[in-house]
């Protein structure tokens, strides 16, 4: 941990679970401990957006992706 803290995810894991430069994790406070997840983006729910979200929720994404470009 560095004083910034920062961390650094192992490369298997990274590799594992598509988490390149850029991707952007939710931090979720567990109870137990922290798990770091790779958020969902627009360009996950292109083309197949029933498979992953309803359209409120597809809504509530791209209302967050477009709050973080601000």
């Amino acid at each position: 941990m560095t004083k910034k803290g920062q961390t650094t995810i192992p490369v298997r894991l990274r590799k594992k679970y598509k988490i390149e430069e850029g991707t952007r994790l939710a931090v979720l406070d567990t109870g137990e401990g922290i798990l770091l997840k790779p958020k969902m983006s627009i360009w996950d729910l292109i083309g197949s957006g029933s498979k992953f979200a309803t359209p409120e929720e597809m809504k509530k994404l791209l209302d967050e992706s477009r709050a973080e470009d601000e």
